[in-house]
């Protein structure tokens, strides 16, 4: 697989994110069948691999780290710090955390939960307000300093943050939602990653599976899935969401693809420093999806879903709003 970069730091194309692991999406997997599947990207040519802290809490870190051991010196481990979790128990305690002695605390969790000695990229989950963003960057930086980080992401933050972080701590990569059905980083966080020199990782860039085209208003979805309390996922917003499906499956038709190959794809053709990271419990979804990196849309393709795509009114809120009241578990 081809490589980008995230900043300084290179990473294959596709990265994977490990949440699928984390029973957010219902009952998980066992142990053995996950670590299957991680393996399997590493031998499918991924070399980013995405996880946190309060995914389980704590149970995705310590499975990520046992399956990427056998190739740790040969990919890059991103995870994430931020939500108020008892850092003795794992349990949630509500609401989030970024004070600078509770962030060094965790990172020291994070490294023997994984057993690393340095985490690639560490980002801060979710925007604390009430912990200014410079003491956030300056405790990364102190960590930095230390040998036990070497990069530094934000998730969903917004402009300003970014550049009063960045002024204190370079910023190797934002990760926000992105994709063909959220488009909100467009207007203002594109253009200043752009700007800084900052990479750019879209998470959920298969709309939750929705862009998939495998889930219509029949579907049924497991109520321990959190996707069965998104706004985006009753049953009228995914009929009057469909049309963004559609849309894919007729490019996809024309070039041999599927709709999930052709919603990567595009977003790989944004920028050349965009890095999504879609996750699957299946090892034949994950290479479906990393076949996008092989599909070349042409001018035509993008000029057709941008206007379409753009026209769409997508209803219900997006997947952020309803990820700020789940537990991870």
């Amino acid at each position: 697989m081809k490589t980008r970069k995230l900043g300084t730091l290179e990473v294959s194309e596709i990265g994977f994110g490990t949440m699928s692991f984390a029973s957010t999406y219902g009952p998980s997997p066992g142990r053995d069948e996950a670590i299957r599947v991680i393996r399997g990207a590493y031998d499918l040519g991924v070399t980013f691999f995405d996880t946190a802290e309060v995914y389980g809490p704590f149970t995705n870190e310590l499975l990520v780290g046992e399956a990427v051991a056998p190739f740790r010196d040969q990919i890059v481990i991103a995870t994430k710090f931020g939500w108020d979790v008892d850092l003795a128990t794992g349990e949630r305690r509500g609401g989030l955390n970024s004070r600078p002695d509770h962030i060094k605390l965790a990172t020291d969790g994070m490294l023997k939960r994984l057993n690393i000695d340095c985490i690639d990229l560490l980002y801060q989950h979710r925007v604390d307000p009430d912990v200014a963003i410079e003491d956030v960057a300056g405790a990364v930086k102190d960590l930095i300093a230390q040998g036990k980080v070497k990069h530094f992401g934000l998730s969903e933050p917004g402009a300003e943050t970014i550049r009063r972080a960045h002024a204190v701590q370079p910023v190797t990569a934002i990760q926000s939602e992105y994709s063909l059905w959220t488009r909100d980083p467009e207007p203002e966080i594109l253009p200043l990653c752009e700007e800084l020199g900052i990479g750019f990782v879209p998470w959920s860039p298969l709309g939750a599976g929705f862009l998939t085209g495998k889930i219509d208003t029949h579907t049924l979805i497991d109520p321990k899935d959190f996707r069965a309390n998104s706004p985006r996922f009753t049953a009228e917003a995914r009929e009057a969401n469909s049309a963004i499906v559609d849309l894919l499956r007729r490019v996809a038709a024309d070039r041999g693809a599927t709709p999930a190959q052709v919603a990567l794809a595009w977003l790989l053709a944004q920028k050349p420093w965009i890095v999504p990271i879609p996750g699957t419990r299946r090892l034949d979804r994950l290479a479906e999806n990393l076949g996008a990196a092989n599909i070349v849309l042409t001018a035509g393709d993008l000029s057709e879903i941008q206007a379409i795509g753009s026209a769409v009114k997508v209803q219900g809120a997006r997947l952020a709003e309803a990820m700020l009241r789940l537990s991870y578990r």
